[in-house]
């Protein structure tokens, strides 16, 4: 009887042993059945801060950086805000005055070298602006030269005969007067200038220079008798006037 108590104690205490499936080593695993799950929450909970304080520092090195950009620019415009001192003002205000100094050096330079070369071509162009006339005159002397040249060879081959003198005395007559009218006409149509007479016309001071002067009882104004010199216009203004004899009425 004493020994069937002692075995069913036995069996007892193996099913107290078999109720905890990792027996011994489960509770050296998990520090003990009554406290296991709780405790296996516990480290799962801490593994998932753990991740959590890891994820924040990775973000706190982040926001560290950007700290740092931010606080240096920040200091970069405090540094850019802050008032200058009176040394750097006055550097800055010497800096500007010689750049302003050395750009109206260069403005000047450049205004006289402009005005030298206007003043060139002003003093070129007046020079040279008779070159078309002159040459309009210098065909006119050709054609004087052919006329002379003309005349001696008509006198040369004469030998005294008067009729012949005479021929080359009219073919240099009609020469010459030719050679006037064609200056004239180049002179009225290329470049305006006009010559008038006089003799016969009302005396216009204007247009006349007396040099001569009588009285007359059949005139009631003055009126130019002779022209000694012929008068010019230009474009219709006087550039020289006629030298003329005028008479004048006795009254």
């Amino acid at each position: 009887m004493k020994k069937r108590e002692e075995n069913t104690q036995e069996m007892n205490e193996s099913s107290k042993v078999g109720d905890n499936p990792a027996g011994m080593e489960g509770e050296a695993l998990f520090g003990g059945a009554a406290n296991g799950p709780e405790e296996v929450r516990q480290k799962a909970q801490d593994c998932t801060e753990g991740g959590i304080n890891n994820n924040s520092a990775g973000t706190e090195v982040k926001n560290g950086a950007e700290t740092t950009v931010s606080e240096e620019a920040a200091e970069a415009r405090d540094s850019a805000e802050k008032p200058l001192t009176t040394e750097e003002k006055i550097a800055e205000l010497e800096a500007k005055l010689a750049e302003a100094s050395d750009n109206y050096l260069r403005k000047a330079a450049d205004f006289e070298n402009f005005r030298k070369r206007m003043n060139q071509e002003k003093s070129n162009a007046i020079e040279y602006a008779n070159q078309t006339l002159l040459l309009d005159l210098a065909s006119v002397i050709d054609d004087f030269e052919r006329a002379i040249k003309s005349a001696e060879t008509l006198k040369e081959t004469a030998n005294g005969d008067k009729d012949k003198i005479t021929a080359a005395y009219n073919s240099l007559y009609e020469g010459i007067s030719l050679i006037e009218k064609n200056l004239l006409s180049q002179l009225e149509n290329k470049w305006g200038l006009k010559r008038f007479d006089s003799a016969g016309e009302p005396f216009d001071p204007n247009r006349h220079e007396a040099i001569m002067m009588e009285k007359s009882a059949e005139l009631e104004e003055p009126v130019v008798a002779e022209e000694f010199v012929k008068g010019y216009l230009l474009k219709e203004r006087v550039i020289r006037p006629a030298k003329v004899k005028v008479v004048m009425p006795e009254k």
